[in-house]
């Protein structure tokens, strides 16, 4: 027998080394090596916390109808519940994505490994992974198309399968997935390509929405080519018949459904306008409630506000038709420095169902509703006459204040009773002579009112202020100056103490907030009406005082088809000029505020009007158009009040002047004269001199026309000057002491 060749005893010696037993050793070897490798990470890789651009989420602010006003936030997304997705829906997105999603693991093995393959070979970037891989990468990985995130991928996904309700991954992905648009999540997506929550979207918008995730920007049907119009609606089909193959939608159903062309793009709502001004006052709102700046800034709060759409457009059309279309902000530097700043209350609920902070957030941030950097001037008068009867105040010689009591109106009369001196001067410097307290307010007499407050007492005036909404400060001083209105106060302020007055004296605080919801918390909304701060009478005499203000005196303007009550005021300075008013279903604050191009205050004369610009004109004029127009072009409604049982006396004087003015006509009264032997107001008395002359403010120039007695045009019509002068306020600089 002889020796096997070389070549043979090679071919056994292969065969011994790779038998196929030890091939199939060594294949069981390299399965457990690879088990054990994924085991190892399967345990080392954890399920990390998501990634910032996951979690963050658009504030959400809507009108009082449930229109969105605007957004804040980098990312427009607003995350929503599954249970408020309609079943269709969802059942859309998973036939569009994953149809074995409520059966799998969470992995797709064969489309995952497919799609690494494609990558690690240059075939492209393909897609294979499930709605929980999907998920998994939106929340918490990153977009990078590599090997090693696929792997980070599919063991997350794995984890958070068995740990995590397939409910919730499904609300995860539909909320963190990128729709196009600049709308992440399918709220986003569904307000910004069909209108509408997605509580109400259709299956077939639904399905649409679906498709879109393969392709965002190519399948958006505005701006699809004819090949991307193509194939989403193929998309859109596939994903029906999808539903239909697993039973989730009836044939029949399915067979009548037409392609849901979505609407063209529209903007988001952005801060410019009024909007930057009232979402601003809104999260100073919910600042004061205990959210904090941070947890605000951090988003996901839908926040319902009370402005009401149709009245919120109302004030700024009024504001635009008496105002601005008057104004030459750009060819005259007077012109551009008048600022206009309103609120608007319902007294009944306290909810502002309208502002008005400037000519736009964008261009003029200091929002002239909120701020409180100027005075209110004689808008404060009311609180001093509210005060005097809420605490039963008498005058110098014992009689009860009311209406009908007579004060002495000489103008730069000095104050009786008061360790302080002071003698304001009366608008032009007129002096009224004995008139009744119905009178003064009428006429917004300076020195009746600073007598008033003397008797009444700085001290008990003040707290009556701080109970109606007012709010203290440093320039909140208790002197008699303050009867003049010396102290800061802002729209907002000033409708909240009117609406008390409207409210029978019940406290009504105006609030912007209707309800914020976080998917942590709810915020209880404010308490806008609570207890009696002043008696009824007090509130309700007030209330009858200044409707004659708006029927006969400096607010005529104002009048309209509607009962009404309210009061000028111009400031020192001529820096502000106001009007406060209610009918008994609306109250409103307006002002205008002169402030220069480096914020500094200046006076408003010769701006809007030639001389003063006082609150009898364009802040009435405003205050009526935007009323006539809130309340439907008028209101039947009338006021309920109680007031003291006195009768007002209205003086017969004859109006003089203690400088040299031309004479002007006076109007007739529309009361008798007082009964020769009414006894002399403790006021008319001498008073003994003050230490030093109180400093005064030389009056400003007014140049009116002749008013006759016809009645009033309607207030969106700019009336005729009235006759005579218009009584006002004068200058409110404290004496030195």
């Amino acid at each position: 027998m002889g020796r096997p060749d070389k070549s043979t005893a090679k071919k056994r010696g292969l065969r011994r080394l790779f038998s196929w037993k030890k091939l199939l050793g060594t294949f069981f070897v390299f399965c457990l090596l690879a088990m054990g490798a994924l085991y190892v990470v399967y345990v080392m890789v954890p399920v990390p916390s998501a990634n910032a651009e996951a979690t963050m989420q658009s504030n959400i602010y809507k009108y009082s109808n449930g229109k969105i006003l605007g957004r804040t936030g980098q990312i427009n997304r607003e995350i929503v519940g599954l249970e408020k997705i309609p079943q269709g829906v969802q059942k859309a997105f998973v036939a569009a994505e994953n149809k074995t999603f409520y059966e799998d693991n969470g992995v797709d093995i064969k489309g995952t490994t497919r799609a690494a393959w494609s990558t690690i070979t240059g075939k492209g970037k393909q897609g294979g992974s499930t709605i929980t891989q999907q998920y998994v990468k939106n929340y918490y990985l990153s977009q990078d198309q590599t090997a090693t995130r696929k792997l980070k991928e599919m063991v997350i996904a794995i984890k958070v399968d068995r740990q995590t309700q397939k409910s919730d991954i499904l609300a995860g992905y539909m909320n963190t997935s990128y729709y196009g648009r600049s709308a992440y999540g399918i709220q986003a997506a569904a307000r910004s390509y069909y209108g509408v929550d997605a509580t109400r979207l259709t299956t077939a918008q639904g399905a649409y929405l679906a498709s879109l995730l393969q392709a965002p920007n190519q399948y958006d049907w505005t701006s699809a080519s004819a090949t991307g119009r193509k194939l989403v609606e193929e998309r859109w089909n596939y994903v029906l018949d999808n539903m239909v193959g697993e039973g989730w939608l009836p044939a029949d159903e399915r067979a009548a459904m037409k392609f849901p062309v979505p609407q063209k793009p529209k903007p988001a709502p952005g801060m410019e306008g009024q909007t930057g001004y009232i979402i601003e006052a809104a999260n100073q709102e919910l600042m004061r409630q205990g959210i904090s700046e941070e947890g605000i800034k951090a988003g996901g709060w839908t926040i319902t506000l009370n402005i009401d759409e149709k009245k919120q457009k109302a004030l700024v059309k009024a504001v635009d038709r008496q105002l601005e279309a008057k104004l030459d902000r750009k060819g005259d530097k007077k012109d551009a420095t008048v600022q206009a700043g309103a609120t608007s209350v319902d007294p009944k609920t306290g909810a502002v169902v309208a502002m008005y902070g400037g000519v736009g957030a964008t261009e003029h941030w200091t929002s002239n509703a909120t701020r409180r950097d100027y005075q209110p001037a004689s808008t404060f008068k009311p609180i001093v006459l509210a005060a005097a009867v809420d605490t039963g105040a008498d005058t110098q010689d014992g009689r009860d204040i009311g209406l009908g009591t007579i004060y002495d109106g000489t103008s730069k009369r000095k104050v009786v009773g008061s360790d302080i001196p002071f003698a304001p001067e009366n608008e032009d410097d007129r002096s009224y002579g004995p008139v009744t307290v119905q009178k003064a307010t009428a006429s917004s007499i300076n020195s009746v009112y600073a007598q008033m407050i003397v008797d009444v007492g700085p001290g008990n005036t003040k707290k009556t202020a701080l109970a109606l909404g007012m709010k203290d400060g440093a320039d909140f001083g208790e002197t008699p100056a303050m009867s003049l209105g010396t102290m800061g106060a802002s729209t907002l302020d000033m409708a909240g103490v009117y609406a008390t007055l409207d409210n029978h004296g019940k406290k009504v605080t105006p609030t912007l907030v209707k309800a914020a919801a976080h998917k942590d918390r709810v915020v209880e909304p404010v308490k806008s009406v609570g207890e009696q701060v002043i008696s009824r009478e007090a509130a309700d005499t007030v209330t009858k005082a200044m409707q004659g203000v708006v029927r006969d005196g400096s607010g005529f303007r104002a009048a309209g088809d509607y009962e009404a009550a309210g009061k000028t005021g111009t400031s020192e300075n001529n820096r502000s000029a106001w009007f406060v008013g209610y009918t008994p279903e609306l109250v409103t604050a307006v002002a205008l505020f002169g402030e220069d191009a480096k914020g500094n205050q200046v006076t408003l004369t010769d701006t809007i009007e030639q001389g003063r610009a006082n609150g009898g004109r364009r802040p009435a004029q405003i205050w009526g158009d935007y009323t006539t127009s809130a309340l439907g072009g008028g209101s039947d409604a009338s006021f309920d009040l109680e007031t003291d049982s006195s009768t007002p006396v209205e003086p017969d004087p004859e109006p003089t002047r203690t400088t040299e003015a031309p004479e002007e006509p006076t109007r007739e009264p529309t009361t008798p004269s007082p009964d020769p032997t009414t006894p002399p107001a403790t006021t008319a008395t001498t008073p003994p001199e003050p230490t030093r002359d109180p400093v005064t403010t030389p009056p400003e120039p007014t140049g009116k026309p002749t008013r006759t007695d016809e009645p009033s045009p309607p207030p969106s019509i700019e009336p005729p000057d009235p006759g005579g002068t218009e009584p006002e306020d004068g200058p409110t600089t404290p004496p030195t002491r």
